[in-house]
């Protein structure tokens, strides 16, 4: 039978030929790398036959997928260590997620530091064995008679199978465990294994269940790709937002408000930056700025689709009797905000862009500094456009979100999010909406990856994976096709033919948030920022007293020219102050003494480039001024 592999080669094989034997044939090398298959774009086991006239694809741990395959076996090898160590351990789920994987426990006392070693070790105990994964599959009631024993898997069972269902089972050795896969064929590969911690989780995330033990991992096929991983946590940790975001004086975060953050006057100096960069930008490309109401009534959720969506996370208040609810996005007035007057096609597409301060009610535990929190800033903007736009458009704003990431110094991955179960609208509008970005992400010609089934619940969406510094990645921009909303919201405008019809609608986003993306940057320039986004951009460092009239004349040209300038003339040693400006992440330490006044000028020390020798007034500032037009990492 004939089979596409990946880059559309045509090979013929034997009938009833699995994934794997095709791996074989294309190389022992891949053979053994091979994690995990795709078959006509479907995830599947390494063992599974494929058929006539299909597109295979073998996942190697270089993949996305391939790596969940790979950890998500390293999670049963956790379970199956447990087990052997704690055997009265009642095992609940195991997946792999986006930094390795973790498995849920119903333990008597939770694991300790000891205990974690413990199960490491015999984990490598294991993988030493080199046991195969066997998958077989049982009807309902074999599988509960061999899940007798552990009650959450029981659970799983009758929830989610029906009357006939075959449900599936993977086995190494003395461990079976109730699962989907796919999975690696043996435990072997996992070369290079370490937990990494133990936190506590509700069974479901609902605080009324019974509290596990959860134990996050990692697993890597070579050792060396497990030290270069863990030296990135280290350069990660380094670069820990909030502990910059202290030092720095830039925000924080506090008890009387979690998840709330504040903002210091070097924080907003930096912010407000952001801000400004992004409204010249979209200025350029014709929007126009709106603000719409933080609180609205409730009707309107209803009305939106969000409140059957999204009622859990949203802050709900009573004002004269009524119910109304604290915006979690700010879609909905901006429907309000096009439908307060008639349209014509002549005034499409209208591009409304809105900095709308948002609140969603997170969960304690997924708090984290800038990155989860429950208050935020969305640079949103919804277009309004006829169907023939919608190309042109999405084309536009992926233009502008690239823009934006090249000046950050951002590489990205674009990812395809389909239709979700949870979603509103026809067929046919989905298949509309999808085959438009699909069209639209083929004109823009950068590769890109589906993600089946992560759609927003009204749209498809085309997400920015950003790639910082240290080689981890950020979901940011992203852009959603709707017709839905104006739909809801009885949307139109007058078409050539005097008609009304539905215009369409573009939610879309570049920072995401504000705050994460100040996070991110953070972390991503370690708290050493560009000089166009820097609190202090320059610190003059008088020597003695009698240099700072001298100083105090240079700082005061710099800031009427724009520079943020601070002028350190503290009864301190010049090196105390320029370690201190170091500290501070300061792009430029101008010392002047003596020297340097003759001279009319400044002794230049970067904090990229280091001592630069005396530099005249007004040529350094020149060349500041230039270094922050261009806004040059």
């Amino acid at each position: 039978m004939k089979v596409t592999l990946k880059g559309g080669v045509v090979k013929e094989f034997d009938t009833g030929v699995t994934v794997a034997e095709i791996a074989k044939s294309l190389g022992a090398g891949l053979y053994k790398a091979a994690c995990a298959g795709k078959i006509n774009g479907k995830l599947v086991d390494l063992r599974t036959p494929v058929t006539e006239d299909c597109q295979v694809e073998i996942l190697t741990f270089d993949d996305p997928d391939g790596k969940k395959a790979f950890w998500h076996t390293a999670s049963h090898v956790m379970a199956q260590a447990v087990m052997h160590l704690y055997p009265d351990t009642k095992y609940t789920i195991g997946p792999a997620v986006d930094n390795g994987f973790y498995y849920d426990f119903d333990v008597e006392k939770p694991f300790t530091t000891e205990d974690l070693a413990k199960i490491e070790d015999e984990m490598k105990k294991i993988v030493k064995s080199g046991l195969e994964l066997e998958r077989f599959e049982l009807d309902v009631p074999a599988a509960k008679e061999l899940m007798k024993d552990q009650p959450y898997k029981l659970e799983l069972i009758e929830k989610h199978a029906s009357e006939g269902e075959k449900i599936s089972f993977y086995k190494q050795g003395d461990f079976t465990d109730l699962c989907a896969g796919p999975h690696l064929m043996s435990v072997a590969p996992l070369k290079a294994i370490k937990l990494m911690q133990c936190t506590g989780a509700y069974w479901h995330g609902d605080s009324s269940l019974q509290m596990l033990c959860r134990v996050y991992g990692v697993a890597f096929p070579k050792a060396s790709e497990l030290d270069a991983y863990l030296n990135m946590l280290e350069e990660a940790k380094r670069r820990d937002h909030r502990k910059l975001g202290r030092e720095l004086d830039l925000f924080d975060i506090y008890e009387e408000g979690p998840g709330f953050p504040f903002f210091f006057p070097k924080g907003m100096i930096l912010r407000n930056q952001l801000e400004s960069y992004w409204r010249e930008e979209h200025t350029k490309r014709g929007y126009q700025e709106i603000r719409t109401p933080m609180i609205l009534s409730e009707e309107l959720w209803h009305r939106s689709g969000h409140w059957d969506h999204y009622k859990d996370n949203m802050y709900t208040t009573k004002i004269d009797d009524k119910d109304f609810a604290i915006k979690p996005m700010n879609c909905p007035g901006g429907m309000l905000v096009y439908k307060r007057r008639m349209h014509s096609y002549r005034d499409l597409p209208q591009r409304m862009a809105e900095l709308g301060l948002v609140h969603r009610h997170e969960l304690s535990g997924a708090l984290h500094g800038l990155m989860r929190v429950r208050c935020f800033t969305q640079d949103d903007a919804h277009i309004f456009m006829t169907p023939e736009q919608i190309e042109t458009e999405i084309l536009g704003v992926m233009e502008l979100i690239d823009s934006f990431y090249q000046v950050f110094g951002f590489e990205y991955a674009l990812e395809l999010s389909t239709r979700p179960e949870d979603s509103m609208g026809s067929d046919e509008q989905w298949e509309m909406a999808t085959n438009a970005l699909i069209a639209a992400l083929e004109k823009n010609g950068k590769p890109y990856v589906i993600n089946e089934g992560d759609g927003a619940f009204y749209g498809p969406k085309i997400d920015f994976h950003l790639k910082d510094s240290i080689g981890r990645t950020w979901q940011c921009g992203t852009i959603q096709l709707d017709f839905q909303m104006p739909e809801r919201f009885d949307l139109t405008y007058t078409g050539k033919d005097g008609e009304k019809h539905r215009p369409v609608m573009i939610h879309r986003v570049v920072f995401g948030s504000i705050e994460r993306f100040i996070g991110i940057l953070t972390e991503h320039y370690a708290g050493a920022f560009p000089l166009w986004l820097a609190p202090v951009q320059v610190k003059l460092l008088p020597v003695t007293d009698d240099h700072i009239p001298y100083a105090q004349q240079v700082a005061d040209k710099f800031t009427a020219a724009g520079l943020r300038v601070e002028v350190d003339s503290r009864n301190e040693k010049v090196g105390y102050r320029i370690r201190e400006a170091q500290l501070e992440k300061v792009p430029y330490m101008l010392v002047i003494g003596e020297k340097e006044i003759e001279a009319g000028g400044v002794a230049v020390r970067s904090r990229k480039e280091g001592d630069k020798g005396v530099v005249k007034v007004d040529e350094f500032l020149q060349a500041a001024l230039e270094e922050i037009r261009t806004k040059s990492n």
